[in-house]
């Protein structure tokens, strides 16, 4: 269903704002983590947005500055119910982080040196990488990437990560060339 069959004009703020929070209270790991639940909560049980636009969402949000879940939800607030859409989902999403920073920042001496606490977080470091890896994957089928065309963002990565290449550079070098695909040679074939 796409988002101009659901226009989120009969969504009140309020859904908005308790999902995002919910997403953003239960997700460890950071915006990249919160992918597959904003795609379950958006897409599939909301059905506010089609997969295609969450994943030209997806797209938009990752190449603006700022933090990755913060853009995502101002992006689907704002195409659902514009500014005020926009902002009862950032707000939402950034809410608990915020408290739960805060509540951490007031006892984080008293707990800093706990090797309880330690154990933990190294606990938490390959769930967090898992958490990751699975929505990349599932956007990687939605993208439509099949083995003929896994080299490019696996280039891509390599490039970032062992020549340390800026993803400025990457992203620009990619909207070249896929300009230069879709007007010059996917006509010719």
């Amino acid at each position: 269903m796409d988002s101009e069959n659901n226009n989120g004009k009969g969504i009140r703020l309020w859904t908005f704002f308790t999902t995002f929070f919910r997403i953003g209270l239960f997700t460890i790991g950071g915006g990249y983590a919160m992918i597959p639940l904003i795609g379950a909560e958006v897409v599939d049980k909301h059905k506010w947005l089609g997969k295609e636009d969450f994943l030209d969402l997806l797209a938009v949000s990752q190449t603006v500055p700022g933090v990755f879940a913060i853009n995502m939800s101002i992006n689907i607030g704002y195409r659902l119910r514009k500014m005020g859409g926009a902002i009862a989902c950032a707000v939402g999403t950034a809410l608990p982080s915020f408290v739960i920073i805060l509540l951490i920042a007031l006892f984080f001496q008293q707990f800093e040196n706990n090797a309880i606490v330690e154990a933990i977080f190294k606990g938490i470091r390959p769930a967090v990488v898992a958490l990751i890896a699975a929505p990349c994957i599932r956007l990687a089928r939605t993208a439509g990437i099949t083995l003929s065309n896994v080299w490019i963002p696996l280039g891509a990565v390599m490039l970032i990560w062992i020549f340390k290449v800026s993803p400025v550079y990457i992203i620009l070098t990619i909207c070249v060339c896929g300009f230069i695909y879709a007007r010059f040679i996917k006509p010719q074939e």
